[in-house]
């Protein structure tokens, strides 16, 4: 028995090494990356790493590096590690190379890439930018010895711990965005950052700029010193108004690690230190901005968007049979306020059946604005054939770098329509991806064959012909004949009516798009949260008063809610509701979930109220 169990082991362990080496042979691609500081200080030193993975190979060879000198390395050390995670076994191995760097002179510089022989291939690293700050200034503690820079760097003064907001520019247009940035510089040790209490960004369209969760600590050269930096909130705003506006201080509590002062008794004393977390509260200094207003006269169509934009646009075909769809496609690229871009309302011909555009955004948000492209979809159906034109679409900005108004303007396409076959309007036409539109269909009539069972004929006793029930087997048809035809040319004239079915279906449709509202406030995702609130408001509202979006806006909503007979607390409150959400879409939040869950309630209760008080004109 001793005998088959270590054959079995001995198995066991042949079968475990087979399996590794032939992990090792098929592991992940080769990588070789190189790392080190982004900011250093002139005349101090630093560390630059060169990684290899899943291979083993040669010292690298290192090109000529401007501006730095290596006093050190390399330093070679190896680790590897191997996870099973479901049944599926895959081994890594690095190799790290450590050169000791000093940096000579001040300035930004650039490292080349390194290669490196591994096996018989050559791998080339990835190069570096490396921004060189100069010396700390003398002060006069540095001059008073050791002693004396010791006891400055355990006392907080406004020299070595201070918290300022940074914005990009201070004079600027309506509507051109700015930076606004919440900085802490600190000499000293952080530890933590508390009680954070932000302005009041009024007058204002605000975007937070995301910053990374594994944000660390940079090195920043301001007034001759060189500090810790950490970003605390980043901002985008947008001025709404032209003249001085003001920024309110923002404050926070800073908690940093002191080094207690004590005095030395004995030799040891020195290799035993004791250190205490002190909280500092922090404010910033008001900020003003001087915003200029945009010259007059504005084009027409001008809709706020100041930047600078392109516009192009392509349909899907230029000749189709009636009763098929086509698509036309506006894209907007550039850079600018592309939030405050219109979707523009295309003039389609009257034999064209049209629907609601689908939007797509791809916008990017950095410290120096917001970028990308907007993608508007119309779908549209021609009804008749014939030849016609779908006019140009034009847009107005204006631009900051030439300090005047554009228009950019797209072609105009003539589409031929054929006529189209009657089974293409039998079986409808189905429209997906496209708001409040439904699959119409006509059903076809069903035929009733012969009965080709036995009949059950029986004797009749009386005569049956001028009886009650003989009439009856007339009369009964008829009225119910005459009930069906009344009861399906009204649902017909109805279904003719588009007004009135968007009115009757204004309801289903904003509480389906609160389901999707609600989706999203689950997910956490505020802005798009808010996204679907404005759209489930401004499109009940464009149903149930049979309006153009485009026509709607909060300067008419009183007027037309007053000529449906909404009583004026009624239209105050949807007004409000309105400001409410495209405040809370961007202004930062402490408990955003619960702002979610208010205005989703509000918003239900809204529509429910507007359902009842509209009434017919």
């Amino acid at each position: 028995m001793s005998v088959m169990r270590s054959g079995r082991m001995r198995l066991f362990l042949i079968a475990v090494l087979v399996m590794l080496s032939s992990v090792a042979r098929a592991s992940d691609d080769v990588t070789f990356e190189a790392s080190a500081p982004n900011t250093v200080v002139n005349g101090e030193s630093f560390q630059l790493v060169y990684t290899l993975s899943n291979v083993s190979g040669k010292e690298p060879r290192l090109p000529e590096i401007d501006g730095f000198e290596i006093i050190a390395g390399p330093f070679k050390s190896a680790s590897s590690s191997v996870q099973i995670i479901n049944g599926k076994m895959t081994s890594e191995k690095s190799t790290r190379y450590t050169y000791t760097l000093l940096a000579q002179k001040e300035g930004t510089f650039t490292i080349p890439p390194a290669t490196i022989v591994a096996g018989r291939e050559k791998y080339q690293s990835n190069a570096l930018q490396i921004k060189v700050l100069p010396e700390d200034k003398r002060t006069e503690a540095d001059r008073g010895g050791n002693q004396a820079r010791q006891q400055t760097s355990n006392v907080i003064t406004a020299d070595n711990l201070f918290i300022k907001a940074v914005v990009s520019r201070t004079n600027v247009m309506e509507q051109e965005a700015i930076s606004l940035t919440f900085k802490l510089y600190s000499r000293l040790e952080l530890v933590d950052i508390q009680s954070l209490k932000f302005p009041d960004l009024k007058n204002f369209f605000v975007q937070e700029i995301d910053l990374p969760q594994n944000q660390q600590l940079q090195l920043e050269n301001y007034n001759g010193r060189n500090y810790h930096t950490f970003v605390v909130r980043q901002y985008l705003l947008y001025p709404q108004q032209s003249g001085t506006i003001r920024i309110d201080p923002m404050s926070c509590d800073v908690i940093v690690r002191l080094r207690q002062q004590r005095q030395v008794r004995n030799f040891f004393d020195d290799f035993f230190d004791t250190y205490q977390d002190v909280k500092r509260p922090l404010r910033t200094s008001p900020v003003n901005i001087n915003v200029s207003a945009l010259p007059q006269p504005k084009p027409a169509d001008f809709s706020g968007a100041v930047g600078s934009f392109s516009l192009s646009s392509e349909v899907s075909t230029t000749e189709l049979n009636a009763h098929e769809s086509m698509t036309l496609t506006l894209k907007i690229k550039g850079s600018g306020n592309m939030k405050m871009i219109k979707t523009p309302e295309i003039d389609f011909p009257q034999d064209f059946e049209t629907y609601e555009p689908k939007v797509t955004n791809n916008f990017k948000t950095t410290a120096s604005g917001v970028s990308g492209t907007k993608t508007i979809e119309y779908l549209a159906i021609p009804r008749h054939d014939g030849n016609f034109t779908i006019p140009s679409v034009s847009i107005s900005y204006y631009d900051t770098k030439e300090e005047k108004y554009k228009t950019i303007s797209t072609d105009s396409y003539n589409i031929r329509v054929n006529k189209g076959q009657s089974s293409d309007v039998q079986q409808g036409t189905v429209v997906s991806n496209y708001t409040s539109q439904e699959q119409v269909q006509v059903l076809a009539s069903d035929i009733r064959y012969i009965n080709t069972k036995p009949l059950d004929l029986r004797d009749v006793p009386t005569v049956f012909a001028g009886s009650p029930q003989f009439w009856m087997m007339y009369l009964v048809p008829l009225l119910v004949s005459c009930g069906l035809l009344f009861f399906f040319r009204k649902q017909a004239r109805e279904n003719a009516d588009v007004a009135l079915m968007r009115n009757r279906k204004a309801n289903k449709v904003a509480r389906k798009r609160l389901k999707v509202a609600e989706t999203e406030w689950k997910s956490g995702n505020k802005e798009r949260f808010y996204d679907e609130i404005l759209k489930a408001l401004w499109g009940y509202l464009c149903d149930k008063l049979s309006m153009p979006l485009s026509d709607l806006n909060k300067e008419n909503v009183a007027t037309e809610l007053e000529q449906h007979a909404v009583p004026a607390d009624v239209i105050e409150t949807f007004i409000g509701l309105l400001h409410k959400c495209e405040f809370e879409q961007y202004a930062p939040l402490t408990d955003s979930r619960a702002a979610m869950d208010k205005i989703f309630e509000e918003t239900i209760s809204m529509i429910s109220t507007l359902e009842g008080c509209i009434k017919k004109k």
